[in-house]
């Protein structure tokens, strides 16, 4: 029996697992997050490692122009070829490393270590750009750090009242749910969404003593417009007596300018925006406010999610969420506080040591000296050999195999096909690369676009750390040995280095760690006390963890922010539209999302055959309104067209959706990539695509000719 955790999302379920040859089956631990509960995903998570097509060996693009197996010695020194030739004649910037937010601490770290010591190349970002950066980018400038959860998940239990902005955390992460059932009970689940997702609909009923029972409110806001609504639930806190003036006085830096910048979002005003009657407002915010400890209340948290985050306007909706956490004295608070609720099964760590455009191990920043020269003297190389920073993750697919562009890019752990917007613009900018190379555990849409594909372990099949949402460091732990001829990411990074003339790196988990507790060692991501020993002794580490006497920090801000001045920061937000908004043509707003049966760009899941039956195809969620007045029924083909590209897909008919809005699943690949749509617009601040909303125009398709011939 090995003891590890779920492969899959940020809360890291705590699982055993039981090998018979190369069978694996798992059962849920007992675990604070988890509390022994699996969802859907976890529970057939084994199914992965043995499907089909599972990629076992080097592939490389032959003169044909079909992918063949060959040897590892022949695939490294092919690409390693590649590599030297390129950068000697267009610079080292010419090559660039794309990483993923599945990738463990060790590999992580390694990546953004290759990029920058072997390849010495600028341009490296991962494709947690596309879920965390707004949060990360928000509580950086509001906190001083950023990690997920301040705080352990578990202290939700207790509170009176949530506020979730943009999280579907019933679908995306189930067992979390049973850590909102204190707030449910109390009717002070609030959740703010334009479905009537899975996790609104827990606002219905608590499941508590008797039917019919509130477990709160949900605030069905127009797609794009949450920032206006907690502008207005700010306005009606601090316009109400309701806000903590002792903790904004003592703990904050600016509150007038926190009373200033919310003065005119009256509710009856936010309710011509986003659709929220004001009394529902008002009503939500004096909700959260009694929960609140400066009114006596058992605690209240707010969440920010993607739906929050995935906007161009995202860091400043979380920077208003981070605000009305303010005005309410919550973040600091055993049992109150704001956090962000990481995705990703390693997005917290894998943001932390080095695979960022802009950041070096332990969360410094690249263009600090100090830092700089620091880890320079980890990785035993002069500061000044280091790159600066480096494009963003769309800014830098955006620049591949143009002029002055990367020729070659080298992708691991992520599904770029799928999971980023614009995607016409992808492949363009993939198909114009002199070398693609992608390593991945089954032929995604990436790798078979790839001019190398290199077969790598996945979760059961290798050993090192994972962060989870809440910042506690974690063991995974190989229960099998990985098929045919496989190998982790760390011996790519290793081989090519080599090949490169470069030294040390190694392809032990175990050492990689040691390296980056050192690299990471008095930065605010601190692993430098963090042990495998210590994990696996059972201690729970949440960073930082600055020695090995230290017992690690379940809550941050207990006694003063990470600001130079130790008070949190107001920064003044306002609302602004969509940056592609509704318009004649395009009279409705496509919105993106999950599914409970798949994960991410569904390279996985939809290899399972218990998920993909379960959820087989994309889908369009239509509201019956639309549907009656475009002549579309339930099931039948509908064509969704933005200023980007268009798409056939079957209608799904419900009230579950606004009537202003077209939800659209993005586990899906090829004609069904809804990522086709999406606008690759940028937040200023995080460089966050915007996913979640754009202007689309629905029209009812015409049959298959199968069909119609039928």
């Amino acid at each position: 029996m090995t003891q590890t955790h779920c492969p899959y999302c940020a809360l890291q379920c705590a699982t055993s697992l039981h090998t018979v040859e190369r069978r694996v089956t798992v059962q849920p631990r007992e675990f604070p997050t988890n509390r022994g509960g699996l969802c859907r995903k976890g529970w057939t998570a084994p199914d992965v490692l043995t499907v089909p097509d599972r990629l076992t060996t080097p592939l490389i693009r032959s003169a044909s122009g079909s992918l063949v197996p060959c040897s590892w010695d022949a695939a490294l020194d092919f690409v390693a070829e590649r590599i030297g030739s390129l950068q000697a004649a267009f610079g080292r910037d010419s090559v660039a490393v794309f990483g993923g937010g599945g990738l463990t601490n060790e590999k992580a770290y390694a990546l953004g270590k290759f990029a920058r010591v072997a390849l010495r190349t600028a341009n490296v970002d991962y494709n947690g750009r596309f879920c965390m950066s707004s949060a990360a980018a928000a509580s950086n400038r509001a906190f001083g750090i950023d990690r997920g959860l301040p705080f352990p998940l578990a202290d939700l239990g207790g509170a009176g009242a949530i506020l979730l902005v943009g999280s579907n955390i019933a679908e995306t992460m189930p067992p979390a749910v049973a850590h909102l059932q204190s707030a449910r009970d109390a009717g002070g689940l609030l959740v703010v969404d334009p479905r009537r997702s899975t996790t609104a609909a827990l606002t219905e009923d608590a499941g508590g003593d008797g039917p019919g029972t509130s477990g709160g409110i949900h605030l069905q806001a127009t797609p794009g417009t949450d920032l206006a609504l907690v502008l207005a639930l700010t306005h009606v806190v601090l316009q109400e007596g309701l806000a903590d003036l002792a903790f904004l006085g003592e703990r904050v830096d600016d509150p007038d300018l926190l009373i200033r910048s919310t003065a005119s979002w009256w509710p009856e005003r936010a309710e011509r925006v986003t659709g929220v009657p004001a009394a529902t407002i008002r009503r939500a915010a004096r909700v959260l406010a009694a929960a609140a400890p400066v009114h006596g209340g058992k605690g209240a948290y707010i969440l920010t999610g993607r739906g929050a985050e995935q906007h161009s306007k995202g860091t400043d909706t979380v920077t208003a969420c981070i605000n009305l956490a303010l005005a309410l004295g919550l973040p600091g608070r055993v049992g109150s506080g704001y956090g962000c609720i990481t995705g990703q099964g390693n997005g917290q760590g894998g943001r932390e040591h080095g695979q960022k455009a802009d950041q070096l191990p332990g969360y410094r920043s690249i263009t600090d000296p100090a830092a700089r020269s620091y880890v320079a003297s980890v990785w035993g190389v002069d500061p000044d050999d280091l790159p600066g920073p480096g494009k963003s993750a769309v800014e830098l697919i955006n620049s591949l195999g143009t002029v002055d562009g990367p020729r070659a890019l080298l992708v691991h752990g992520s599904n770029l096909l799928v999971s980023a917007p614009n995607l016409a613009s992808v492949r363009e900018r993939l198909s114009a690369l002199d070398l693609l190379v992608v390593a991945d555990v089954v032929p995604s849409e990436t790798a078979l676009l790839a001019d190398v594909v290199f077969p790598v372990t996945q979760w059961a099949e290798e050993d090192g750390t994972m962060t989870s949402l809440e910042g506690r460091v974690l063991r995974r732990r190989a229960a099998v040995a990985p098929p045919g001829e496989v190998r982790s990411d760390l011996a790519v990074f290793a081989g090519l280095a080599e090949r490169l003339g470069v030294s040390g790196f190694s392809t032990d988990p175990a050492v990689v760690f040691e390296e980056l507790r050192r690299a990471s060692a008095g930065g605010k991501a601190d692993y430098a006390g963090v042990t495998w020993d210590r994990l696996d002794a059972g201690e729970a580490l949440f960073w930082p963890v600055p020695s090995e006497a230290h017992p690690g920090t379940p809550r941050l801000f207990a006694d003063g922010f990470a600001t130079p001045d130790g008070r949190a920061h107001v920064v003044a937000v306002d609302h602004r539209p969509v940056a592609d908004d509704l318009n004649a043509s395009a009279p409705l707003y496509l919105v993106t999302g999950r599914l409970l049966q798949h994960y991410q760009s569904g390279a996985q899941t939809r290899r399972v055959p218990e998920l993909a039956e379960a959820e087989p195809e994309v889908f369009a969620e239509i509201h019956p309104r639309v549907a009656a007045q475009l002549g579309i029924a339930d099931g039948r083909p509908v064509r969704l067209r933005t200023a980007r590209g268009s798409m056939v897909l079957p209608a799904r008919v419900t009230t579950d959706v606004r009537a202003d809005t077209v939800f659209v699943p993005f586990h899906f690949g090829g004609a069904e990539a809804v990522n086709e749509l999406t606008n690759d617009a940028l937040d200023p601040v995080s460089r966050m695509p915007e996913f979640k909303a754009c202007a689309v125009e629905l029209t009812a398709a015409s049959l298959p000719v199968a069909e119609v011939s039928a």
